[in-house]
């Protein structure tokens, strides 16, 4: 296919996701399955374009004055990409299967317009119902923080220490074309450049290493999990935490790993059988009614949340969420800890975690628990993360635009 016909296809997508109320994933799958004339490449271009719009689908529909999938797409070009009208021009030039030429108030809104006096919620590409929130935690740096949210998200992949070490990770990328580089703080993960489909590495297919942001590896890193213990993982899926715990601990001991959806399960366990964890014991169930037989060493809460941190790695799930959704999550949080803790040993480690920044599903849940739990007590951070992600609390808290990692937030408690 041609540049021109990949931006066709992607205004194509762009109407069904539209029109058809379907998740972006499952329109780029179909929509594959349909035109089998298209390459990997093809595929995977038009696949970013897609969520290029739907990053930057607010100021897009801004800068072009107009909402249309054409215009988002054009105003996309300009603001993503960082290209001119020309350039811009040249991929709409009517030929076949190319977009129509551009029109006059095209041209114009692509050469004179800008998002530089756009409301908050339009420079950062967020629903509007969410600026009251954003603005609580970031003041006037929402916008910054937003964008940062709003850019692609970058590429982590966490070697499994199970068959080899970061170093040897790095060259076995380097001989498939990927260029990696040591991450920041953790010492089993890589920072890859470009952009590159992970399932799609030798790598990868091998159990060499899985998909995991830093923010997550952080998590792990204050479990601390000491090798021979027996761990939980009440809500494992998709098993990048629950398989770097049994990594962590060289895979001797137990890593019992929950999860109660039948999909989301079949997922754990495909990720637990390609990094071959033996240590790792998959269940299926509840973890608030579950019936262990025994208690926990250290226990894990990954607590489903709003996802408000990882916006840029769900680029469409913001535009289909709501204010509802923020009362919604802390009751089932705080029921889910409350389970976790009931299951850790006297002398044992909670911890909980969201990859969220909203104070309801993070303080506002450790507060809660802290005073319907007594026996509890929350533990710093310090000394196990680095400095610069724990809080005066001893809580950890990471944000995209200060940290360059997904949005997250842990504690860390002690049962006494």
């Amino acid at each position: 296919m041609t540049p021109a016909a990949r931006h066709s296809a992607a205004i194509e997508l762009i109407d069904t996701i539209d029109t058809q109320r379907v998740p972006a994933a499952k329109a780029l799958k179909e929509w594959g399955t349909a035109h089998r004339y298209a390459g990997s490449g093809d595929r995977a271009a038009i696949s970013g374009l897609v969520w290029d719009v739907l990053r930057r689908q607010a100021s897009s529909a801004y800068l072009m004055n107009d909402d249309s999938p054409r215009a988002r797409v054009l105003g996309m070009l300009k603001l993503e990409r960082g290209m001119d009208v020309e350039a811009i021009a040249a991929l709409c030039d009517g030929g076949r299967f190319a977009p129509v030429p551009l029109s006059d108030a095209e041209r114009a809104a692509l050469t004179s317009r800008s998002v530089a006096d756009a409301p908050a919620h339009i420079a950062g590409d967020y629903p509007e119902w969410l600026d009251p929130h954003l603005a609580k935690v970031f003041a006037e740096d929402r916008v910054a923080e937003a964008t940062a949210m709003a850019s692609r998200a970058p590429l982590d992949l966490r070697v499994n220490t199970l068959k080899g070490t970061r170093q040897q990770l790095i060259e076995r990328l380097a001989t498939e074309g990927v260029v990696s580089t040591p991450a920041r703080w953790s010492p089993d993960l890589v920072w890859v450049e470009g952009h590159h489909s992970p399932g799609a590495l030798a790598a990868f297919k091998e159990g060499w290493c899985t998909v995991q942001d830093e923010s997550e590896a952080l998590v792990c890193r204050l479990v601390a999990p000491v090798t021979h213990e027996r761990l939980l993982d009440l809500c494992a899926a998709p098993g990048g935490k629950c398989t770097h715990l049994a990594e962590l601990m060289g895979d001797e001991g137990e890593v019992w790993a929950m999860e109660r959806a039948e999909p989301r399960v079949a997922s754990l366990e495909a990720t637990v059988a390609r990094l071959g964890t033996h240590a790792v014991h998959v269940v299926q169930g509840d973890g608030r009614t579950y019936d262990f037989p025994m208690p926990f060493d250290r226990v894990l809460v990954d607590a489903p949340c709003s996802g408000l941190g990882v916006l840029g790695r769900r680029a469409d799930a913001r535009w289909r969420k709501g204010p509802e959704m923020l009362a919604e999550m802390p009751p089932l949080q705080l029921e889910l800890l409350a389970a976790g803790g009931h299951r850790a040993r006297p002398g044992g480690i909670l911890v909980y975690s969201v990859c969220s920044f909203e104070p309801e599903e993070t303080d506002g849940v450790v507060e809660r628990f802290l005073k319907q739990h007594p026996q509890f007590v929350l533990e710093s951070a310090k000394g196990l993360l680095p400095d610069e992600v724990v809080e005066e609390s001893g809580c950890m808290r990471v944000l995209p635009h200060v940290h360059g990692c997904d949005g997250a937030f842990a504690a860390r408690f002690r049962k006494k």
